[in-house]
């Protein structure tokens, strides 16, 4: 006697459950963001913009980044949009999406291939885990002092002194196509030429000065100005450049 094929169901009488192909889960992450001024993506932003890699490479290296134009609400084309990422891509920074991004600058992201990120809250990295709760962590015996640098012979085009524990100074001119990097403060007596860069990794209390200003670019943790967008009455007069309410100021001194 033939008996009519039927499926077994599985114990406890439930349906069998359907298993998917795929998991969605939720995911936060930290990604840097690189802000832009309102100004053109020239040589001279690209320049300062190596001179940071140079100085920071591991930080970038790796890790999500995100444009954020609140400073640059004149870049709004897709074609300006798509060689920005192209070239921070080229440097291998993997650049996705866009923040505080005004309706035209958002169609014109979407056209470039980048998503819209919705504005998060900028914070340090964290390089240390948390405590454990009921535990104290315990402070270093004795603080490192600051790791600074003194040059007390004059700095040639095509040379680049870097001081990466602290201030960098030097006794003597600095000439056109020379390039100095600190991590703290700048301080040249005698005249800057070339480019001086302070604050390399963020540190907006940063200062540099000097004898005698006529510079090529001039930055601090990350802003900048070049030589084109100084006043005439600058040059060539001790100066002092700071941030203030996230504009790179340069005034005189005395």
């Amino acid at each position: 006697m033939s008996v009519p094929h039927q499926d077994i169901p599985p114990r406890g009488g439930a349906p069998a459950a359907a298993i998917k192909p795929f998991q969605i889960r939720g995911r936060y992450f930290t990604a840097v963001a690189l802000r832009p001024e309102d100004g053109p993506l020239d040589k001279a932003f690209y320049a300062a913009l190596d001179a940071q890699l140079r100085w920071s490479l591991h930080f970038f290296d790796g890790a999500p980044l995100i444009l954020d134009l609140a400073q640059a609400p004149g870049l709004t084309r897709p074609a300006e949009l798509r060689a920005l990422a192209d070239s921070l891509r080229s440097r291998g920074l993997a650049v996705f999406g866009v923040q505080n991004a005004s309706p035209s600058q958002t169609a014109a992201a979407e056209d470039a291939g980048l998503i819209t990120i919705a504005s998060g809250k900028d914070a340090p990295l964290n390089t240390e885990g948390p405590a454990r709760p009921g535990t104290r962590r315990e402070l270093p015996k004795k603080l490192r002092p600051p790791q600074n640098r003194l040059i007390t012979q004059p700095v040639r085009s095509g040379q680049t002194v870097v001081a990466e524990g602290g201030d960098l100074v030097v006794v003597g001119p600095v000439s056109s196509g020379a390039e100095l990097i600190a991590r703290g403060s700048i301080h040249v007596y005698g005249r800057l030429r070339g480019r001086a860069m302070a604050g390399a990794e963020g540190d907006e209390e940063a200062r540099i000065f000097c004898n005698s200003l006529d510079a090529e670019l001039l930055a601090v943790a990350g802003l900048y100005r070049t030589s084109e967008n100084l006043e005439p009455e600058l040059l060539n007069r001790p100066v002092q450049v700071f941030l203030q309410d996230g504009r790179l100021c340069v005034e005189p001194l005395g």
